[in-house]
């Protein structure tokens, strides 16, 4: 087996006051100037010839993330059989999609691993050692929802960046409701106890 050589995950989502980032399968707001930021995150590259592999759940597949240029999009699956239409890969697990970034072209290619639901997928993928960022929308309003952000630990684990740079500081209005995006950045572990 090929040696997964780490590259750099980021997890990005919206959610409101309790956490809740869906319901019966969609998101619970329509805010269009917050995808339209969620795809420019994900799509932008820093270096021509680069792309993002995107990573989400069966059931988190919007078509409008499909759509998303400079992107290979991993789903992940434990019924599926056949890779859904607009990803170009399925695989069974997290583990199994980040090896995909140690077999060419994907080990030449990618630049930044972007993880974008649902939940359970979140959860895992904030622990694990290549997560470095979480881009979390803050929708500032109490939404019906089924599905939630996990409760990760927003004060040791991750801090919050002011003024991360590309990242808009105003809060953010659109169809009367309003929203902050927001950066968290993984605190390096020290390696030992005081």
């Amino acid at each position: 087996m090929a040696e997964i050589n780490p590259k750099s995950i980021c997890l990005i989502a919206a959610a409101e006051r309790n956490m809740g980032i869906g319901i019966d399968g969609d998101l619970p707001w329509n805010l269009p100037n917050e995808l339209n930021y969620f795809i420019s995150k994900v799509t932008a590259v820093s270096t021509p010839g680069k792309k993002n592999l995107l990573i989400c759940g069966r059931r988190s597949c919007l078509p409008s993330y499909l759509s998303a240029p400079n992107c290979y999009f991993v789903v992940l699956s434990r019924t599926l059989s056949a890779v859904p239409d607009n990803a170009n890969y399925l695989c069974q697990n997290l583990n199994s999609a980040l090896q995909l970034t140690s077999i060419p072209p994907l080990s030449e290619e990618i630049e930044t691993i972007w993880v974008i639901g649902g939940a359970k997928l979140f959860e895992e993928a904030s622990k694990h050692p290549w997560c470095e960022r979480i881009y979390l929308t803050e929708i500032m309003a109490d939404l019906d929802c089924d599905t939630f952000f996990p409760q990760l630990d927003f004060h040791n684990t991750f801090k919050l960046v002011e003024g991360f740079p590309g990242v808009p500081k105003e809060i953010q209005e659109e169809n009367g409701i309003k929203y902050k995006f927001q950066v968290f950045q993984k605190v390096p572990s020290s390696g030992f106890e005081n």
